[in-house]
């Protein structure tokens, strides 16, 4: 596709506009315009922005694949600087579930930086949406990409930071979504290591630690959703055990046994499954649903 093609392709959408998402109207400093290319609708759709270092580690890059497939498999639109290292993953993520994504450059919309993620931008462009408050043609500075991370935090209910260094401009996204109200949430990593440095440090200074990718889904309102889908794919007698525990909170095994008039050979394994797969727990001799 040639420069034309692309710039003829290109559409703005300015403050005062409909279209214009509601969060990103309420940061200190809003783009009076934006130029883009592909699904405008997504920019008011529930997004999260998942961002790190250009230089990450197998684990940081398999972690941002992780998280963007989680979010995306909700429905849940995932916003990225499409740079090199862990945006790259973030797009690259949500696009591998069939879900939606958003670009923020700090390029206009026609040019792609890095060039090696030309095909994951037509990607984009093609499947999610590509913005910048850049006009068409103007070339990366050094000071756009700072600047352009307040769209990315402000587009986004929360942010999270994965493998960032002492001085990574995911930091800066971190610092800027702050400013704004926004929820923090950053992976923690391996004291030695100076790839999760910067991320670490936010957690000691409040980010909410993400041990679990599926905790993500928590502070969306998500997680309940998830776990009543994932209850469906219980087996038909671990769907009976389950409810059983649901409905009285708490049960000794015996108690499940005369609950379910189920003797102790049928009732013990299945519980035993549950546990393993997550869905109960136990302590002093009572089962437990987790995560209720």
């Amino acid at each position: 596709m040639g420069k034309d093609e692309i710039r003829d392709r290109i559409q703005t959408l300015d403050f005062g506009q409909p279209a214009y998402p509601d969060l990103l109207r309420q940061i200190s400093d809003p783009p009076k315009t934006l130029y883009y290319i592909g699904a405008v609708e997504l920019l008011r759709s529930r997004c999260v922005s998942v961002v790190g270092s250009r230089t990450t580690t197998a684990y940081g890059r398999n972690t941002g694949m992780a998280v963007a497939r989680c979010l995306a498999r909700h429905g849940v639109t995932v916003v990225s600087g499409m740079a090199a290292g862990i945006d790259t993953c973030a797009h690259e993520g949500a696009l591998s579930e069939g879900g939606n994504t958003i670009a923020v450059l700090g390029t206009g919309p026609d040019i792609c930086f890095p060039v090696e993620n030309r095909a994951l931008k037509k990607a984009i462009e093609k499947r999610g949406l590509v913005i910048s408050e850049y006009e068409p043609g103007t070339r990366g500075m050094p000071y756009h990409f700072p600047q352009r991370n307040r769209i990315i935090s402000g587009l986004s209910q929360l942010t999270v930071v994965i493998q960032a260094r002492n001085r990574s401009g995911s930091l800066i996204t971190a610092e800027l979504a702050a400013e704004q109200g926004r929820e923090i949430w950053a992976v923690p990593g391996n004291i030695d290591s100076q790839y999760n440095l910067g991320t670490n440090k936010l957690i000691r200074e409040g980010a909410t630690p993400l041990i679990c990718i599926e905790d993500i889904l928590e502070p969306l309102g998500l997680r309940g959703r998830e776990k009543k889908a994932a209850v469906v794919n219980l087996s038909p007698t671990e769907q009976e055990v389950y409810r059983a525990l649901e409905k009285h909170g708490e049960m000794s095994a015996d108690e499940v046994c005369v609950s379910l008039s189920r003797p102790a050979g049928y009732v013990n394994p299945v519980l035993t499954a549950l546990e393993l797969k997550g869905f109960i727990y136990s302590a002093s001799g009572k089962f437990f649903l987790a995560n209720p």
